[in-house]
């Protein structure tokens, strides 16, 4: 990347937010602009600094990081701020959650500081980040609630029509928690040509990222989320 990616770091435990800034702060692609302990000072601090990626944890008090995220980064959010949750594995539940507040991927606290890295870069470039090895555990965990019993939910899963019959397989495998290098595999194509038919799908369905299109794959029933 050429230019420097701005961060703001959002957890209420200090030691974690040391940590962090120091790992970020010791890459020359990326700066700390900021740091926040609780989820208003989070949203004041992105509406200050405008930060290109927001480093949240989800447990934090007076407000916590999913609807913190949801106000930087929701559906009715008109200049959303990129999102990068971190949270403990037992924590799913919430994780979940917090894609559908409009995260653009999510980390482990566990995870090794280059993963922690390398996820900002991805989240940074406008990419999601959601770890293929959880993803049909996390998802398909919460199926019922991904497919809710209400109009929107119909609406979207009619768009499904839109989509070439191609899209729509790698659509589907999308939401099984594939990357594009193994979709790629799978379907015997180019990195690119995958690249390219992802790219259609979020313009097709008017997805922001990655994270959205496995959602909205779960909610238009095209793929089985029981494990």
């Amino acid at each position: 990347m050429t230019n420097t990616v701005r961060v703001l770091v959002c957890d209420d435990q200090e030691l974690v937010r040391a940590g962090y800034v120091t790992i970020i702060g010791a890459q020359p692609d990326l700066e700390v602009v900021g740091e926040a302990a609780d989820g208003h000072e989070a949203v004041r601090a992105a509406a200050r600094l405008r930060p290109d990626v927001v480093v949240m944890d989800i447990r934090m008090p007076l407000l916590d990081g999913i609807e913190a995220t949801r106000l930087l980064a929701g559906p009715d959010v008109t200049d959303p701020v990129k999102v990068l949750v971190v949270t403990t594995f037992n924590l799913d539940e919430y994780v979940y959650e917090a894609l559908r507040a409009g995260a653009s991927g999510f980390l482990l606290k566990d995870s090794p500081p280059r993963e922690l890295v390398q996820g900002i870069r991805t989240v940074a470039l406008g990419e999601s980040l959601l770890a293929p090895a959880v993803t049909r555990q996390l998802v398909g965990r919460f199926a019922d609630r991904i497919r809710p019993a209400e109009a929107r939910g119909a609406a979207r899963a009619g768009a499904v029509s839109a989509l070439a019959p191609r899209e729509t397989e790698v659509l589907g495998l999308i939401a099984e928690g594939l990357s594009n290098a193994e979709i790629a595999e799978r379907m015997v194509l180019s990195r690119e040509t995958v690249k390219t038919y992802v790219s259609r799908i979020l313009t097709k369905l008017g997805l922001r990222d990655r994270v959205q299109a496995v959602v909205f794959a779960h909610r238009a029933g095209l793929v089985d989320a029981r494990d």
